[in-house]
Parts: C-alpha cells; structure tokens; sequence
C-alpha cells in the first residue's frame, strides 16, 4: 500500500542554501523543547538560560529585533550545555567542563571562584566565553 505527500510548502535548499523558509508570522519567539518567557530580569540582565530547559529573555529587549535574536543564540548555547551535561549550576556552584566553581552571596552580590578570585556572576567566566564565540 503507498501514500501519497501532501502538497505543503515546504523548505526548499538549493546549493546548500536554503532559499525558501517556512514562515509562521509571529512574534513571538519559540524554540522546541524550551518555553521562552519574557520578565524583569533586574539591571544588566539579557537573558536566563535555567535548569529545567526554560529561557528566560528581558522584557526590555524589543521583540523581533536582533538583540532578541542574539541574546536567545547566547543563551540556546547554555541550553544547549546543561542538556549535554557539559554545565550546570546550584545555589553553591557552578559544574562546567568537569570543573566546579564555588558560588557564593558577597554583600549581596551573585560572586563564582575563578581561579583563585571571586568575580560576580556575569563576568567572563570559561562557559560565557563559549556561549559567546563557540568552542575556543
């Protein structure tokens, strides 16, 4: 017995390159398996990247724009990690590439243990490095 497809627009690529994209008209941004929610994330604070795979991005960020685009790219990356098993965090570390960075409050302030110094969270630590630019 056979089947027949369906006449769907589909994807179409052509040397490599894919020229005609699906298009869902929406704003809203979506990404399989991680449910995106928009909220105060307090100052200087683009996007979460959390344990049970959700993300979550500022709601200062303009939806649509490429700053949406970037931050989502950056923090997919995370996503992406914590699903491999190559990072993770608790209240006390961060685990990233078989490494544990003790994390602590410091008058107030999110601080990890890098090589020997306590920076604040949001600084340039070895998995926002790869979050950034890729495998370096």
């Amino acid at each position: 017995m056979g089947f027949k497809l369906g006449r769907a627009k589909q994807p179409v690529a052509s040397g490599g390159f894919v020229t005609n994209k699906l298009s869902f008209k929406t704003e809203d941004p979506f990404i399989p398996g991680h449910e995106v929610v928009r909220k105060d994330l307090g100052p200087n604070i683009l996007g979460e990247a959390n344990m049970d795979g959700t993300i979550f991005i500022s709601n200062k960020i303009k939806p649509g724009s490429s700053e949406e685009s970037q931050v989502l790219l950056h923090e997919m990356r995370h996503a992406t990690d914590m699903r491999l098993g190559k990072l993770a965090y608790s209240d006390d570390a961060v685990y990233y590439d078989g490494v544990t960075y003790p994390r602590e409050n410091i008058n107030g302030k999110d601080m990890i243990k890098v090589d020997g110094k306590w920076t604040e969270a949001g600084g340039d630590f070895p998995w926002e490095k790869t979050a950034n630019y890729g495998d370096i």
